[in-house]
């Protein structure tokens, strides 16, 4: 008993660090990507002196944390952005871990939150959902095609459920009712996830959209336009870690 409790924590530790070292990797995406800039090549540095960042000064959290959250150079204070990325992707790796284990649905579900994490802080800040990430996302789904293509209807129907809804909505609309990229994001996600899931996600991400918008536009005085691919986002992800309990939950509950 003590060895396999031993063993979990070694494995959720290594399993968290991983997720952070990337987390590091996806600051990179979210700084560069909106500005159409290279995100492999190039090495970090500190956006306001401009100082190539050296390897201890990009250590995921704990840089952050000895630099008192200010640039070793010149000091400036950094985003929180920083270590908030990284410790929400190491966390949603164990997670996932922990519901899934070590298989591939965990591999294409960790990788699909990083990128909803990107995806997320970028639309936030533009409002724009960056085609590459929905083109990642939808490779993911392929690949889950692929590893379970007994279910391949699911996945091809959940493609075209709520994508199909949100193309209609478009053109009643004219593109003020929803933008082309919650569309690609739905019918990707939809492609991973399958026909019921991606339902369930939008029924959450509209749910939070609704309340949260309605709180900032109360709170904060924003405006009625809002960038749905977050609460997309947090749908997609929440239906990735317990949609078949809620779905089944509703199923008993209410039919």
């Amino acid at each position: 008993m003590e060895y396999t409790a031993v063993y979990t924590y070694i494995l959720h530790t290594i399993i968290f660090i991983l997720g952070i070292l990337i987390g590091s990797f996806l600051n990179v995406c979210i700084c560069r990507i909106p500005e159409k800039k290279e995100i492999i090549y190039g090495r970090s540095h500190c956006l306001s002196c401009g100082n190539v960042l050296k390897w201890y000064e990009l250590l995921p959290i704990l840089s952050f944390l000895l630099q008192k959250g200010h640039c070793r150079s010149c000091r400036v204070k950094l985003s929180l952005q920083y270590p908030l990325v990284e410790m929400t992707n190491g966390l949603v790796y164990v997670l996932v871990y922990f519901r899934y284990g070590l298989t591939i649905t965990s591999l294409l579900y960790c990788l699909c939150a990083s990128a909803l994490i990107v995806l997320t802080v970028i639309d936030w800040r533009t409002f724009e959902i960056p085609v590459g990430i929905n083109i990642f996302i939808g490779v993911l789904g392929i690949i889950n095609l692929i590893t379970d293509f007994g279910n391949w209807l699911n996945y091809c129907l959940g493609f075209v459920t709520v994508s199909g809804l949100f193309i209609i909505i478009f053109m009643i609309t004219k593109g003020r009712g929803i933008g082309g990229g919650d569309i690609k994001l739905m019918a990707v996600a939809g492609l991973l996830l399958g026909w019921q899931n991606i339902i369930l996600a939008m029924v959450i991400g509209a749910a939070a959209g609704s309340v949260i918008h309605l709180l900032l536009m109360k709170m904060k005085g924003k405006g009625h336009v809002l960038a749905f691919g977050p609460y997309l986002s947090f749908g997609i992800f929440i239906t990735m870690t317990a949609g078949t309990e809620i779905i089944n939950w509703y199923l008993k509950s209410f039919l």
